[in-house]
């Protein structure tokens, strides 16, 4: 292998294995909930899992408010400019803060009402409400602790965001089994003690968070720097992060209207549903690594001034990644029967389920490449806005559309709704792959601090 070839995966590896890594620990502590609530019941975890739409959608903003932070850091990581870093971190801070804030409110002081928007089966609204009361607390803290996870991640600093999410992921699976089977004598509390351990993870994660800052490993945190003001750097990060945000927002509510759609059939699909996209998203953590490792690198390089090796290493980055998404594929088909002996399903919801991890099986190859090239590559130059377009068209125009027609007014079988709802991805990849070639999202985006202050 050549020198140059050497030192490209050797780079990526560098940062998509600790992000591989961190991903599946975010994933499994939201995952713990329904993996071991699938011991208690069907209807809990129905209830549970549809209450974390909302953490979904939470993540759909992180994922985009955090696309803005590595867009702008990793860029000026490559110039060593710690200080327009620290900017970035707090501009996106007090975003992230009062988006959070308003969820949390809603969860703590309306949670029924909330739920209702993915269910009208009464006995899961009382389930999930229940949940979504003590959960909401969390929200706030993730507003902190996912901001500066994902500067560690950009300044190449992986390995230390993996092992504070490790710790809440240990911490929140073990209080998961002291209250959901009363162990060292205490109660069971089911779904409300579930709640209790992820809300305690995510404080934990948090004050984590803290301590590193406080450490000052890479720079010192200057909170004038941080939360003072800073014109065009709050113009450039809502240039960037927000059609990002916006894009991944689009993303996520769509795809939480997908789980509404399907949450209004029966209680057999809401189930298999919910496990089936348990499944998926553990599966695909080293598809969305590969697209923020490269996001990460290739915006290094940029702020490194190296255009011709971002070219050659986003190429390398697609070729690696479709084997990973085929890969991915094939995983979902050999660990299909290992699945069915976690989960108390009926017979009608197991149907389900096996249909579903089929389908999900192609459909991971296409959400790995569209990952790449529009949450990765794409962004590594500051391209936020065609991903954001494209979505938008694709979801809200045509997918959505299709998933209401086919459900409520042809009222075609589950089945037949799941596949339509999971052919977004094809219909993006012939315009995404026409926009890679063009180029257009190379950019190099930085300022220096003075001319942004």
């Amino acid at each position: 292998m050549k020198a140059e070839n050497r030192r490209f995966y050797h780079s990526l590896a560098s940062l998509v294995i600790p992000i591989t890594i961190q991903n599946f620990i975010t994933n499994a502590v939201n995952s713990a909930d329904v993996f071991m609530l699938g011991y208690v019941g069907q209807t809990e975890l129905s209830a549970v899992s549809l209450a974390n739409q909302f953490q979904f959608l939470l993540s759909g903003l992180f994922f985009g408010i955090s696309s803005g932070v590595t867009m702008l850091a990793s860029q000026y990581w490559g110039k060593k400019d710690t200080n327009a870093i620290q900017a970035v971190m707090g501009i996106a801070m007090k975003i992230a803060v009062v988006i959070t804030a308003l969820l949390a409110i809603g969860a703590v002081a309306a949670p029924q009402a909330l739920m209702r928007i993915y269910t009208n089966d009464e006995t899961l609204v009382s389930i999930g409400a229940s949940y979504l009361r003590i959960i909401g607390v969390s929200y706030v803290c993730m507003s902190f602790s996912q901001v500066y996870l994902c500067a560690l991640r950009s300044m190449e600093r992986a390995h230390l965001s993996t092992v504070i999410s490790s710790i809440a992921l240990f911490l929140n699976v073990v209080l998961n089994a002291v209250f959901i089977f009363g162990l060292a004598g205490m109660p069971k509390l089911g779904v409300i003690g579930v709640a209790i351990g992820t809300v305690t993870a995510r404080v934990a994660e948090l004050l984590l968070c803290l301590l590193d800052a406080a450490r000052g490993k890479v720079f010192r945190i200057s909170l004038k720097v941080m939360f003072g003001r800073h014109r065009l750097l709050l113009m450039d990060f809502f240039k960037y992060a927000v059609p990002a945000l916006i894009n991944d927002c689009a993303w996520t509510v769509a795809f939480s209207l997908y789980s509404a759609i399907m949450g209004h059939m029966n209680a057999d699909v809401v189930a298999a549903s919910s496990v089936a996209s348990t499944v998926r998203n553990l599966c695909t953590i080293l598809c969305f690594a590969m697209g923020a490792g490269a996001s990460v690198l290739l915006g290094i390089e940029i702020g490194e001034g190296k255009f011709d090796e971002v070219k050659r290493d986003a190429r390398k980055s697609c070729w690696l990644t479709l084997a990973v998404g085929v890969g991915t594929g094939l995983l979902l088909i050999l660990i299909r029967p290992m699945v069915f002996l976690f989960f108390s399903l009926t017979d009608r919801a197991a149907g389900y389920l096996n249909f579903m991890l089929l389908i999900s099986a192609y459909y991971v190859v296409g959400q790995a490449m569209n990952t790449l090239l529009i949450a990765g590559i794409f962004r590594a130059g500051g391209d936020s806005r065609f991903g954001m377009a494209c979505d938008i068209v694709v979801m809200w125009c045509i997918s959505i559309p299709l998933g209401f027609l086919s459900a409520f007014v042809l009222k075609w079988p589950p089945m037949v709704v799941y596949f339509i709802l999971c052919l977004d991805e094809f219909w993006k990849i012939p315009v995404v792959y026409r926009h890679y070639k063009s180029f257009r999202w190379l950019k190099d985006i930085t300022r220096n601090l003075e001319e942004a202050g």
